[in-house]
C-alpha cells in the first residue's frame, strides 16, 4: 500500500498547476527521524529543485498543498531547508499493517532470472565458519528475493576435478597407515576418523574419489542443518565431461579474446578496460592441463546458457583479484558486465571470554561450521551472520551467542514471538478472538508498533538493494523493542472490554505474522514457547 501511496502522490505532484510540464524527480519515502515526530520523510523537493532552479523551501511549500488532499496522508508539513514531513491517517497505517502481501503482481524483476552462487567450498574437508557466514548470507538473499517476486535460485559449485583427489588420497592413505599426511596434504584429524570407514576392497587409487564423496555428505548435512537447501549442487566434473572447458576457449578464440605465448593459451583480459585487470591469464598451461580460470569460465558461460541473467556469486575474503579477470570474461563471452555481480564476504574471528578462538579439535587450523552449531546454536548463528553486512570484518561473540537473556538479540526477537503465542494460548482459554482490524484513535505505543509493520516489505527491498540481510534483523530488534513498549503499556486481554481485546489481538497477530516471516528470511525459526 505504500507503493500505491507513493503513486497517488506522483499523480498529484504532475497533475499540479505549479509543477505542470516539469521533469520531475521520482517520489521516495523514507522513514522520519524520531524527533520530527512524522511519520514519513521526503527529500523530493530538494530533488527537483535541481531540476526547476527554485528554492527548495517554496517548492515543498507547493507540493504539501496537493499532497495533503491524498487519500491516507493526514497532515504534510513543509520543514527547512526543503524537507516534506508526513503523517499518515491511521486507518492507512491499520491497513497497511494487516496487508499480508509481498509479492508485487507484475514487475520489472520478473523478467530477470538471477541465480546466486555461494559456499562452493573444495570437498577435501569439513566447511568452516567462513564458509557458514557466506552460506547465511546466500540462502537469505535467496528467500528475500524470492518473496519479493524475483525468479532466483541457489547453488553450490562442487570443486570436484583437478588434482584434489589425488592429493587427498596420498593425505587419507597416510592417516590409515598412522602418519602424518604430506606438507601440502589435508592435515586435519577429520581424515583419522574417515580412514578408519575405508571400505577393506576399496583400491588405493580410489581412496581420494571415495574420501571426496564422503566429505561432500558431510557438507550437505552440515547445509541442511544450517537450514540452507540448494536448487543445485553443480559438480565442476561435468563440466569437463561434455569438454565445457574446451568448448569455452574456442568460443573466446572465436571472439578473438585468446592467443598463444610460451606454449601456453592465454586469455586477454586486459582488452577489457571496464574490467581493470592487470595482467592477461593462462587458460590452457603449456603441457595441456587446463587451469581453474578456464574451468570457472565455462562454469559461467554454462549458467548465461542455461537462461539465468543475473550471476551473483558470494566469494571468500581472499578472492579480491579474481572480480576483475571474471568481469573481463563476462564481456568477453558477451555478456553485460553488470550482469555478473559479485559479492565478498569478509572474515569471522570467534572470541570468547574476550580472547580470539583460534583453533579446531577436528580441523587443525580452522573453526568448523559443525562445531559452531553444536555450540551455540543454529538459530544464533544465523542471526548473529545476518546481522552484519558481508564486506565488514565480524566478531562472533560467542559468550553472547550462548545467553537466554534480551542481551541476545535472537533471544530477544524469538521471545516475542513465542509471548504472542502465549497471549493467543490465554485467550483462546478464554474464547476471546482478535478483530478484522484495530480500533481508532491508536495509543502511541499501538500506532508506533503498527507503524514499524507498515515498513516489512521496504526493508526487505533495502536488502536486494544492498545485497546484504542485515537491514532485516535491524528491523526485527527494533519491532521487537516496540512490542516490549506496546506490551507494557497496553493491557491486552481485558475481559471487560472484549472490543479493545480483540482490537489489540488483532495487532498482536500482525506482530507475530512479521516477526516469522522475518525470521524465516533469515533461517531461525520462530518458537511458539521459550
Amino acid at each position: 500500500m505504500l507503493e500505491k501511496l507513493k503513486r497517488d502522490i506522483t499523480l498529484k505532484l504532475n497533475n499540479a498547476e505549479y509543477f505542470k510540464g516539469q521533469e520531475l524527480p521520482a517520489v521516495d519515502f523514507a522513514p522520519a527521524p524520531a524527533h520530527t515526530g512524522a511519520d514519513i520523510s521526503l527529500v523530493w523537493a530538494m530533488a527537483a529543485a535541481k531540476k526547476l532552479h527554485k528554492n527548495p523551501l517554496a517548492i515543498a511549500q507547493e507540493a504539501c498543498k496537493v499532497i495533503s488532499e491524498v487519500t491516507g496522508v493526514a497532515t504534510a508539513t513543509p520543514v527547512p531547508p526543503g524537507f516534506i514531513n508526513l503523517m499518515l491517517e491511521d486507518k492507512f497505517i491499520i491497513d497497511t499493517a494487516a496487508d499480508r502481501r509481498i509479492k508485487d503482481r507484475a514487475n520489472e524483476q520478473n523478467k530477470q532470472k538471477i541465480l546466486i552462487e555461494f559456499v562452493s567450498a573444495n570437498p577435501t574437508g569439513p566447511l568452516h565458519v567462513a564458509s557458514g557466514r557466506g552460506a547465511s548470507l546466500g540462502d537469505s538473499l535467496v528467500k528475500i528475493h524470492r518473496a519479493l517476486g524475483y525468479q532466483c535460485d541457489s547453488e553450490y559449485y562442487v570443486n570436484d576435478a583437478g588434482n584434489q583427489a589425488e592429493l587427498l588420497a596420498v593425505s587419507l592413505k597416510a592417516r590409515k597407515e598412522g602418519k602424518e599426511p604430506p606438507e601440502n596434504g589435508y592435515h586435519g584429524s577429520y581424515l583419522v576418523d574417515l580412514a578408519k570407514r575405508i571400505p577393506a576392497d576399496l583400491p588405493e587409487e580410489n581412496y581420494g574419489r571415495w574420501a571426496m564423496e564422503e566429505l561432500l555428505k558431510t557438507q550437505q548435512q552440515d547445509m541442511k542443518d544450517f537450514h540452507v537447501d540448494f536448487t543445485r549442487w553443480f559438480r565442476e566434473s561435468d563440466l569437463h565431461k561434455e569438454d565445457a572447458p574446451k568448448k569455452a576457449v574456442a568460443f573466446l578464440t572465436e571472439k578473438g579474446y585468446t592467443y598463444e605465448k610460451d606454449g601456453a593459451v592465454w586469455f586477454g583480459s586486459t582488452q577489457d578496460e571496464e574490467a581493470q585487470d592487470d595482467k592477461d591469464r593462462v587458460l590452457v598451461r603449456k603441457d595441456g592441463r587446463p587451469t581453474y580460470f578456464m574451468a570457472d569460465i565455462a562454469y559461467h558461460k554454462s549458467k548465461y546458457d542455461r537462461g539465468y541473467t543475473t550471476l551473483i556469486d558470494i566469494l571468500g575474503a581472499d578472492h579480491h583479484g579474481y572480480v576483475p579477470r571474471m568481469k573481463a570474461a563476462v564481456h568477453a563471452l558477451g555478456h553485460d558486465e553488470k550482469t555478473f555481480v559479485p559479492i565478498i564476504r569478509h572474515l569471522v574471528h570467534l572470541t570468547e571470554h574476550g580472547e580470539q578462538v583460534k583453533m579446531s579439535k577436528r580441523a587443525g587450523h580452522f573453526i568448523t561450521l559443525r562445531e559452531l552449531m553444536d555450540d551455540v546454536g543454529t538459530d544464533v548463528c544465523r542471526f548473529f551472520f545476518a546481522s552484519r553486512t558481508p564486506n565488514a570484518h565480524m566478531l562472533f561473540d560467542m559468550d553472547l551467542a550462548k545467553k537466554r537473556t534480551n542481551e541476545n538479540p535472537v533471544f530477544y526477537v524469538q521471545y516475542v514471538h513465542a509471548r504472542i503465542c502465549s497471549i493467543f494460548e490465554t485467550a483462546k482459554e478464554k474464547n476471546l478472538s482478535e478483530a478484522q482490524t484495530a480500533l481508532t484513535p491508536l495509543t502511541p505505543q499501538e500506532r508506533a508498533l503498527l507503524l514499524k509493520l507498515v515498513w516489512f516489505k521496504p526493508v526487505l527491498e533495502s536488502c536486494v538493494a544492498d545485497l546484504s540481510p542485515h537491514h532485516l534483523t535491524t528491523y526485527l530488534v527494533e519491532l521487537a523493542g516496540l512490542f516490549h513498549a506496546f506490551y507494557d503499556n497496553c493491557h491486552v486481554l481485558d475481559d471487560q472490554n472484549p472490543a479493545l481485546t480483540a482490537s489489540r489481538l488483532f495487532i498482536c497477530q500482525r506482530v507475530a505474522e512479521r516477526i516469522k516471516k522475518g525470521l524465516e528470511f533469515i533461517g531461525v525459526s520462530a518458537p511458539e514457547k521459550m
